[in-house]
């Protein structure tokens, strides 16, 4: 799904335009991305939580070469998914199999 399917369906569901929709979820977006560039985490009841992660610095190889490359010290963005989700998602794929 991309976000052009994703402003359609929810535009469908709220009834807003999909211009409006756009803005709705570009916002939504860009608060996630603010909140993990101050650090600040997310949580999102029955969905689940952004956060940032600390990698430390490592030596890493070169796959086409096998050389060894230093790689500092790095943050990354994380999503956990609730159990909630987890349960949906399966439950859905195993009767959406049936």
């Amino acid at each position: 799904m991309t976000k052009a399917d994703l402003v359609d369906i929810v535009a469908q569901g709220t009834g807003l335009t999909k211009l409006e929709t756009e803005a709705v979820i570009e916002g939504f977006f860009n608060s996630v991305i603010e909140s993990l560039k101050s650090g600040k985490g997310i949580e999102i009841r029955g969905f689940g939580t952004y956060k940032v992660k600390k990698k430390n610095s490592r030596y890493a190889r070169n796959p086409k070469t096998g050389e060894k490359v230093f790689v500092p010290e790095h943050y990354v963005p994380v999503f956990k998914f609730s159990k909630d989700l987890k349960m949906s998602v399966d439950t859905g794929m195993k009767e959406a199999q049936d």
